[in-house]
């Protein structure tokens, strides 16, 4: 069956480096679902993340012809969408922090712990709520893995500043989570 699957996408994506609308429609249809999880978890709401996968879609279908069909489509369209997520923020620089170099070093040391997540808790609610670059630093290391240094140069900042908005982030998240179970306990 995967092998049907696999022929089924790959004649889809034939059909997209041909400039067939239908097929273009076709593969946003089928992966926009999982393109959408991607791009709210860097976006403020879903209407930024709807821009962001639809300038990631646009990407796709203007370099289609630099996928490697030896490796999962899946894989390199999270990519491109990461990378569309990261041009969105760095063109819509909205609250850029800039961060004492003293403060840095004071961060980086402190260890903030986010309080275990419950079962049925939306996390992604919190995370949209962090600044755009808290939010981008927190994902790239914390859900796709990246280490400080690729971070840094990915997003054009210091390993300082990128740890210090993953410290920033990961406190603000947990004053977020606080805060909701004490209304909660309140009510």
């Amino acid at each position: 069956m995967a092998d049907k699957d696999n022929l089924k996408l790959e004649l889809l994506l034939q059909g997209c480096r041909e400039g067939r609308r239908g097929s273009q429609r076709k593969l946003y249809e089928l992966f926009y679902g999982y393109g959408m999880n991607i791009c709210l978890r860097y976006a403020k709401n879903e209407t930024e993340a709807q821009e962001m996968l639809n300038d990631g879609f646009l990407r796709v279908f203007t370099r289609l012809h630099q996928y490697d069909s030896d490796y999962p489509f899946k894989g390199w369209l999270r990519k491109v969408l990461i990378n569309s997520a990261i041009d969105y923020h760095r063109k819509h620089k909205r609250h850029q922090l800039s961060i004492a170099t003293e403060d840095i070093g004071k961060l980086v040391e402190e260890r903030q712990e986010i309080p275990d997540i419950h079962a049925g808790e939306d996390v992604m609610l919190y995370v949209q709520q962090l600044p755009p670059a808290y939010r981008m630093v927190f994902n790239l290391y914390v859900m796709e893995g990246y280490k400080h240094h690729e971070i840094a140069e990915k997003l054009s900042i210091s390993v300082g500043a990128s740890k210090s908005n993953l410290s920033r982030a990961k406190e603000k998240l947990r004053k977020l989570l606080i805060n909701k179970r004490n209304l909660k306990i309140g009510r």
